[in-house]
């Protein structure tokens, strides 16, 4: 009986894992779950038209692919073809979420190409089988697909294959 328990687990987790090649199951982030740092709804829905790089980060993780946006940021992309999109995950920290969302106010006027969502209730995780506690990486083509994910720290290596990416996608 356990085993098959386990199995029904695994199955249906893996059902909800995000696919590469695929565009992924609606998520929305909105009211106590969180939402954009204005208030407003964050579907990813609005993940089309543009090729976008998710940022989905625990706030203690925050500096992991730090070298990812100095590269970014220095490709200076069209911004009517590209988009970046940081989604912190709130309920992975310790830190007082009024501390967080005062600091991401900050960073939307800082940088306000990109869209800075709130996820108080480890939306993605559950809903597409994101990393919780860790800084994960996804990009997306301009028809919504997933191109590209990785958990955790990107390599240099890594690091060049995802610019390469983007510029081809564009």
């Amino acid at each position: 009986m356990k085993k098959i328990v386990l199995s029904l687990l695994l199955a249906t987790g893996s059902l909800l894992a995000i696919e590469t090649g695929k565009v992924p199951a609606l998520a929305v982030i909105d009211g106590k779950d969180g939402g954009t740092v204005k208030g407003a709804a964050w579907s990813s829905a609005m993940l089309k038209d543009k090729v976008t790089v998710l940022f989905y980060v625990d706030p203690d993780e925050r500096d992991v692919n730090k070298a990812l946006t100095q590269a970014l940021k220095a490709k200076h992309f069209d911004r009517s073809k590209y988009r970046s999109v940081a989604i912190l995950n709130l309920a992975a920290t310790w830190l007082p979420n009024a501390i967080l969302e005062s600091k991401l106010k900050a960073k939307q006027k800082e940088f306000p190409d990109t869209v800075y969502i709130k996820d108080k209730n480890r939306v993605l995780v559950q809903k597409w089988g994101l990393k919780d506690d860790s800084s994960d990486i996804l990009i997306f083509d301009k028809d919504g697909k997933l191109i590209y994910k990785k958990f955790g720290k990107l390599t240099k290596k890594e690091i060049n294959k995802v610019v390469t990416l983007i510029e081809k996608s564009l």
